[in-house]
C-alpha cells in the first residue's frame, strides 16, 4: 500500500478496498467482507446501521446538491441491506464564508428527500472552520433502519448461487457525467441530469413480493464494475454480463467516448444491482419497470460456474473481455 494517501484511495476501487481492509478493518477488528450497513442483532430487534461522508464538488449540480445526495446515499445503503430506513443524523463542516442562503437551500433539499423516503432527520452537529480549511461544505450522515431477520444475509451475498440473474434498475453513469459537466462547465447537446434518488420504496416493493433476493448493492463509487468484482470475490464464482443488455443513455455514452470513460466504472446515485434466483428475475424486472425509478431496468447477466472470481463481459462485437476492479481515480469528489 502507498505510504501516503492519494486520491486513488477515495475512488471506491482497488486502492479503497486495500486501505479499508488493511487499516480500518484490521484496527477495528471488523469481519470481512464489509457491507454498506452493519447488521446489529439482539434478542428483540435487528437493525441496519450505516454512515457516509459527502464531499462532492460542486455542491450544486444538475439534478441535485450535496444535501440531497447525503440523504439519498444513506437511505439507499440501508435499503440495499434489506432494511426499512427510519432515522438519520446529519453533521456539517462548513467553510467560513459559505453563503447562508446556499446552506438553507441544501437543508431544505435534505428535508424534502427525507420526506420522500419516509425517514426523519433526528440529530446532528455543526462545525465551522477557517476559510481555506474546507472546500465549502462537507456533510456526514448516519442512518438506522429496521431489518427483518430473514433478510440479514442480503448485504453479504451468502446465498448467491450459480444461475442467479443480475438486474439493474436503469442507465449507468448519469451522476458522474452530470457532476463532471457542472464542475468543468461542459455543455452537452442533451443535458445530463444526475440520477440521485432515494430507492427504498422501490426496493421494498421487490422485497415484499420476491423472497429469493440473494444480494443487493447500490452502484456508487467504482460503479457497476466495482460492485461486480466485489461480489465475485465474496461468492467465489464467475460473473458474466452482456454489453448489449446494459442501459446507457445516449448523451452519457457520447460523453464517455469523447472523454475516454467507461460507463461500467462511473458512479451512480440512483442505481442498484439485484442478484436473484432465475425463477424470480422476470417478476423483479416487472416490479422495477412499474416504478418511475426503474423504467429502464434490465437483466444484464448471471452468476456463472466458470471463471471463478472473474467478471467477464460479452462485448457488442461478439468477443469477451475481463472487467477488472477499478484502479486509480477517474473522477474525484463525485459523492
Amino acid at each position: 500500500m502507498d505510504e501516503i494517501i492519494t486520491l486513488n484511495h477515495g475512488a471506491g476501487g482497488r486502492q479503497s478496498h486495500d486501505l479499508i481492509s488493511r487499516v480500518f478493518a484490521a484496527a477495528f477488528g471488523m469481519p470481512m467482507p464489509l457491507t454498506d450497513s452493519a447488521i446489529i442483532e439482539d434478542a428483540v430487534n435487528t437493525l441496519a446501521f450505516t454512515t457516509d461522508s459527502y464531499v462532492v464538488d460542486p455542491v450544486f449540480f444538475p439534478g441535485g446538491d450535496i444535501g440531497k445526495l447525503s440523504i439519498c446515499g444513506t437511505v439507499n445503503d440501508l435499503a440495499v441491506s434489506g432494511a426499512v430506513p427510519k432515522y438519520i443524523s446529519a453533521s456539517f463542516i462548513i467553510e467560513e464564508g459559505f453563503p447562508v442562503g446556499h446552506l438553507r437551500k441544501i437543508a431544505e433539499s435534505m428535508a424534502e428527500e427525507a420526506h420522500k423516503a419516509g425517514v426523519k432527520i433526528v440529530t446532528g452537529d455543526t462545525k465551522v472552520v477557517e476559510k481555506g480549511k474546507c472546500d465549502q461544505l462537507f456533510i456526514t450522515t448516519s442512518g438506522i433502519g429496521m431489518l427483518q431477520r430473514d433478510r440479514t444475509g442480503i448485504s453479504a451475498g451468502v446465498e448467491v448461487a450459480r444461475g442467479d440473474k443480475l438486474i439493474i434498475n436503469g442507465s449507468l453513469g448519469n451522476h458522474a457525467i452530470a457532476v463532471l459537466g457542472s464542475r468543468n462547465k461542459l455543455s452537452f447537446t442533451t443535458p445530463v441530469i444526475s440520477d440521485c434518488a432515494p430507492l427504498n420504496h422501490m426496493i421494498n416493493k421487490v422485497l415484499e413480493k420476491c423472497k429469493k433476493i440473494h444480494f443487493m448493492r447500490d452502484l456508487t463509487r467504482g460503479g457497476l464494475s466495482g460492485v461486480l468484482n466485489e461480489l465475485a470475490a465474496i461468492c467465489e464464482k464467475g460473473i458474466i454480463i452482456d454489453e448489449n443488455s446494459i442501459p446507457v443513455d445516449g448523451p452519457v455514452r457520447g460523453a464517455c467516448e469523447m472523454l475516454g470513460f467507461d460507463p461500467l466504472y462511473l458512479a451512480n446515485e440512483g442505481k442498484i444491482l439485484i442478484v436473484a434466483a432465475s425463477s424470480e428475475s422476470e417478476e423483479i424486472l416487472s416490479i422495477l419497470k412499474s416504478d418511475p425509478l426503474g423504467r429502464n431496468s434490465a437483466i444484464i447477466g448471471e452468476i456463472s460456474g466458470q471463471n471463478e472470481g472473474r467478471v467477464i463481459l460479452n462485448t457488442l462485437t461478439g468477443g469477451k473481455r475481463i472487467v477488472d476492479m477499478p484502479s486509480g481515480v477517474q473522477l474525484p469528489r463525485i459523492c
